[in-house]
């Protein structure tokens, strides 16, 4: 099977010939070409080479167009972002300073022909030719509840979204929204097959159970109800889901569950119920010190817990550079022997 064979058979609920499994290798791409992240993430057809060179060395399931989560804050007006050697680049210029910067925020009409999304949609123009479709690639896109705190900073965002003025906090959230409806329709466009929708504030982590049914629910369901879920993955950052499982499944529809390392893999398949396609994610962070063969263990571990029932794959959050290359490989291994076992 090719990997986006593999990730379609288990999300109609077949038997692939080994469970898909989602390696995310962002930051590590400046490395694989010898350049400093600046001049790596200037040009896109920098992160395709190097997504594709990562991808026949360590051989994992899937691609990304993702360059760093401030990409979007350029779409909107950020003009500097930070770059570090050892871990994803930041947002340099917080784009809402006062309430007046919010009334005065524009969203684009055209994302496909911005400028700043010109050496994303390069990298994607590649990513397909290359491939031929037989790998999914993956975007991502934050949600309009989560937006918000990369356009003017998390303290701003938290204070705003609590205690501010209920009118300023409900416009920025419908230009948000009106934001990743767009983004999403240009992904889609330029042919990503899978939109990781990034909600921490989708998790009772985060923010209350009734705070997340009164706000952060109806913003999700106003985010997807023009583009459909088609290709949606559910995120919460790394937070845990296990919580809102239920009525996000019910109330969105969506068909994909990014678990949370913290999330119990079984109580997530149980609250699924075999309803939506769930990834067991590992705690990539601990990758940076464990030995090889702890890792093995953890993963068999993992797939023992969630392979019974189908509709699984395996996936990591966004790797550390730190992670020893030797663990990369033991995971992957471990994920191609104990996934093409029997279900």
């Amino acid at each position: 099977m090719t990997p986006l064979e593999r990730l379609a058979t288990v999300a109609a609920g077949g038997t692939p010939d080994c469970i898909p499994l989602f390696c995310n290798l962002i930051d590590q791409g400046a490395q694989e070409l010898g350049m400093s992240p600046k001049e790596y993430f200037s040009d896109g057809s920098h992160v395709a080479e190097a997504q594709l060179k990562m991808l026949k060395r360590f051989g994992h399931d899937n691609l990304w167009s993702l360059f760093y989560v401030g990409k979007e804050a350029e779409l909107l007006g950020c003009r500097h972002i930070i770059y570090a050697d050892n871990g994803p680049p930041n947002v340099g210029h917080l784009v809402l300073k006062t309430y007046d910067d919010i009334h005065d925020l524009q969203i684009p009409d055209n994302i496909v022909d911005h400028p700043a999304f010109a050496e994303t949609r390069k990298c994607l123009r590649i990513l397909r030719r290359e491939t031929g479709g037989r790998y999914p690639v993956c975007a991502y896109l934050t949600a309009s509840m989560t937006l918000p705190a990369i356009l003017m900073g998390m303290e701003k965002w938290i204070e705003l979204l609590f205690t501010g003025p209920p009118e300023v906090r409900d416009e920025l959230l419908e230009k948000c929204s009106l934001f990743f409806r767009r983004q999403a329709a240009a992904y889609r466009a330029e042919g990503a097959d899978i939109l990781v929708y990034s909600n921490p504030f989708g998790s009772t982590d985060v923010v209350p159970l009734t705070f997340f049914e009164n706000l952060s629910l109806p913003w999700m369901k106003r985010d997807l109800e023009e583009g459909g879920t088609a290709g949606i993955v559910y995120y919460c950052g790394g937070a845990r889901m296990n919580s809102v499982l239920e009525r996000v499944i019910t109330e969105t529809g969506i068909a994909t569950y990014y678990l949370s390392p913290m999330d119990a893999i079984s109580e997530g398949k149980r609250i699924i119920a075999g309803r939506a396609l769930c990834a067991g994610v590992i705690n990539d962070i601990r990758l940076v010190a464990r030995a090889p063969q702890q890792v093995r263990e953890e993963v068999r571990t993992m797939l023992k817990a969630g392979m019974p029932g189908g509709r699984f794959f395996f996936g990591t959050l966004v790797m550390p550079l730190a992670i020893p290359e030797a663990n990369i490989r033991a995971m992957i291994d471990a994920v191609r022997e104990f996934g093409s076992s029997p279900w």
